[in-house]
């Protein structure tokens, strides 16, 4: 039966396929539940080892046995007036009794983790009470309990003590009078992994739900969204398992704000790339008798653009690993990993579910099925098809007009790419992070009120013993510190501190300097650039530290990740549009045509973020994040439009082609768009300042890129420019002399082309 093996061929793929796709589901849906469990959000430790607050810390490690990680509860009473002595002593008995607690979920009590007892501070105006506990910074990202860190497990089991044993929270005083706040480093970490806390789920719930509504409004079909979304959802899940098993392995690095990118990556671009395909398998269902020949088609003619796409956002986010910052360098695995899973799942898991049910798989578009007639079948152009729609419309529209068109949209471009200068990345403080009221944050507001704001975490000077004392006057002498003690061995700021001889390690001392705000705040970035002017001046050999000098260099680093990373991204993504377009000037155009509408949206970014959101600033990394994101996923749209019009132009001619090329991709890339832009809107829900910047400037880009860089501006220039967009190759010249429209007038006329009869053709 040699006529069954081609079908029994094509039965087994399909069946190798879904059995391997399962297999992947059923181990990446499990992975993708714990990836929070390999998450580690320390900035400290995305740091480059050269940057001098990474040596500095590593010279403070000589000074004390175990690092710490404070975790501080600040106490003040409900109706605002002074402690009482009955306060103080309810809050030191829970406070000492605390460390005796059991750890939840094991043997061991909260003491084997503390690198010293507690210490209760009253405040010097007797309004405030202070409790210092020190974690052990080295045993913070152990797993215990609920498979959860040792400093959510801490923070989490000592609130609940305050408002069991005290009453106090920050809602609630109890009969003792007292409301509680715990907050220190260990107190944001904890309120940051509670806010990615809803990366597991929430996100990508509302990014599922939105993509669903949005593919049923396209498809107009209740089969065929589900298969797109499945399909996104198992690539998702191919994406959690890699990603879990490099990041539990070491080999990777995985915070929180990748893990929320990931999902949303591989949601929005499965979903992209299923749409392109499935728009090219419609196509062809009305040329082919049997399903799996339109498949074949499709895949085939869908490939090239698919796989160009892909590589440019991977080769794009790979670029992320040139950079100085940990936090970014892995980020660019994480995300390739994603786009290589999506890239996967829509050429293979997408056509298996398609062809599953043979000669009857067009069921899936039922109620609009296409249907193959002999008129369709003797017609092997499937462009006619859609040239007299909306985008056909929009199309001749454009053709009649291209240079005005191009001209005007470029120059609105322009004028919003004005306001890119205007763009405030310098960092923000660790209580801005939070776009919701959240513990650490409120009480480090009231910390500061109290007591020394930047005791907790001082800036640490790492100076030769002979040079100490000179830093430490000059030191003292610099807008914003508050005092510089010798490191005792004792906590910074604790009682008889001050009164111990200076630990000396291999001639050298350490100073910590108090500074009059937060360590996290910009204030205190601005104290650390002048304490390193001052002491380099004096002692060339010494060191600056401390959280505050911690982000000090990470916007450094993010600085300079901008200036080395965008170039080579440019590169990168010149020379794949050369190779795939096979012409300079076209690579040219997409490249500057996308590079505009990323200055344009970063500067609509900054007048909306000032003037509208009222944000307090953004963070370094994010316009880096934001260009290596829109240039690459919105070169991703010029893609699809550019190789399907080249496609054209072999056949019509350039003109012609552009026409054609717009009104059959319009559809479809506008539907990819306001996915890929809905999926990245949904990181809003993250409530972090960082996603919710980012979730702007990508949703808002990709659509300015979807209506107006792809429908509008490119089609236009390409046009104006028409066989010279091609150049060093002859793709127009193939044509001369022939019917723009393969030898029929008729048609070039309905595209909006004129024929050779037409005295105005050029």
């Amino acid at each position: 039966m040699p006529s069954l093996r081609p079908s029994v061929t094509r039965a087994l793929l399909i069946l190798v396929a879904l059995v391997a796709w399962l297999a992947i589901g059923s181990l990446g849906g499990v992975a993708q539940g714990k990836l929070s469990q390999v998450q580690t959000n320390d900035a400290a430790a995305f740091l480059p080892s050269s940057a001098e607050s990474t040596l500095a810390a590593e010279a403070s490690r000589e000074f004390v046995e175990t690092p710490a990680l404070p975790a501080l509860v600040v106490l003040t009473p409900q109706d605002g007036g002074q402690v009482t002595d009955e306060q103080v002593a309810a809050v030191t008995e829970v406070a000492q009794a605390f460390p005796q607690e059991p750890v939840p979920g094991t043997d061991a009590t909260w003491s084997s983790y503390l690198t010293a007892d507690p210490v209760v501070t009253p405040s010097q105006d007797g309004e405030a009470l202070l409790v210092i506990y020190s974690l052990d910074a080295d045993s913070a990202e152990e797993l215990v309990g609920d498979e959860e860190s040792v400093t959510n497990a801490f923070v989490t089991d000592l609130r609940a003590t305050l408002l069991e044993d005290l009453g106090a929270s920050a809602d609630s005083a109890g009969e003792l009078g007292l409301n509680a706040w715990v907050t220190g480093p260990a107190g944001f970490v904890a309120d940051l992994v509670t806010a990615f806390g809803g990366i597991d789920g929430v996100l990508l719930l509302v990014a599922l739900a939105a993509v669903l509504l949005i593919l049923v409004v396209v498809y107009r079909s209740p089969l065929l969204p589900l298969v797109v979304i499945l399909t996104a959802v198992f690539g998702l899940c191919l994406a959690g398992y890699v990603v879990y098993e490099l990041a539990d392995a070491g080999t990777i690095v995985l915070n929180g704000q990748a893990q929320g990118i990931l999902s949303i990556l591989v949601v929005g671009a499965s979903v992209d790339y299923a749409l392109l395909l499935v728009a090219r398998y419609r196509e062809e269902l009305r040329h082919a008798e049997h399903p799996a020949d339109a498949m074949r088609r499709a895949w085939r003619a869908c490939l090239e653009p698919i796989a160009a796409s892909a590589g440019t956002v991977v080769a794009g986010v790979l670029c992320l690993l040139l950079s100085d910052l940990g936090s970014n360098r892995s980020l660019g695995p994480v995300a390739a990993i994603g786009i290589a899973s999506a890239l996967l799942a829509a050429l293979t898991l997408l056509p298996a579910i398609l062809l599953v049910a043979g000669k009857r798989s067009r069921v899936f578009f039922w109620p609009r099925i296409p249907r193959a007639t002999p008129e369709a079948q003797a017609e092997p152009d499937a462009t006619v098809e859609g040239v007299g729609g909306l985008w056909g419309r929009l199309a001749r529209w454009v053709a009649r007009r291209a240079r005005v068109v191009w001209v005007v949209t470029a120059a609105v471009l322009v004028g919003f790419a004005a306001f890119l200068p205007t763009f405030d990345a310098s960092g923000t403080s660790e209580s801005d992070v939070f776009r919701t009221e959240v513990d650490a944050v409120t009480g480090e507001e009231v910390l500061a009120e109290h007591f020394p704001a930047g005791a907790v975490q001082p800036i640490t000077v790492i100076v030769p013993q002979d040079d100490a004392q000179e830093v430490a006057q000059a030191v003292a002498d610099v807008d914003g510190v508050d005092a510089v003690t010798p490191y005792t061995g004792m906590p910074a700021g604790a009682p008889g501190s001050g009164d111990a001889e200076p630990v000396v390690v291999d001639g050298t001392v350490r100073l910590d300097v108090t500074t009059t705000a937060p360590s996290d705040t910009v204030e205190a970035t601005e104290a650390v650039r002048d304490v390193r002017t001052v002491v380099h001046e004096l002692s060339p050999d010494a060191l600056v530290g401390g959280a505050a000098a911690e982000k000090v260099d990470t916007i450094d680093a993010a600085q300079r990740d901008l200036r080395v990373i965008v170039p080579v991204v440019l590169t990168v993504i010149m020379l794949i549009l050369m190779l795939l377009l096979r012409s300079v000037v076209a690579a040219l155009v997409l490249l500057v045509a996308n590079v505009l509408s990323f200055a344009a949206t970063l500067g609509v970014g900054a007048i909306l973020f000032e003037h509208v959101f009222d944000f307090p600033g953004a963070d370094p990394t994010v316009p880096l994040f934001a260009f290596v994101f829109l240039v690459a996923l919105g070169v991703d749209y010029s893609i699809f439009l550019m190789t399907r019009v080249r496609e054209e132009s072999v056949r019509h001619g350039t003109r012609v082609g552009v026409v054609r090329g717009l009104a059959v991709t319009g559809g479809v890339i506008t539907s990819a768009g306001v996915v890929l832009a809905t999926t990245f809107a949904a990181l809003a829900v993250i409530p972090l300042l960082f996603l919710v910047q980012l979730a702007f400037l990508v949703a808002f880009g990709v659509l300015l890129d979807t209506f107006v860089v792809r429908s509008l501006l490119v089609p236009a220039l390409v046009h104006d420019l028409d066989d010279r967009t091609w150049w060093p190759a002859r793709i127009g010249a193939r044509r001369r002399g022939a019917h723009p429209a393969g030898g029929s007038p008729a048609v070039a006329a309905a595209a909006g082309a004129p024929t050779r009869t037409d005295p105005t053709a050029g």
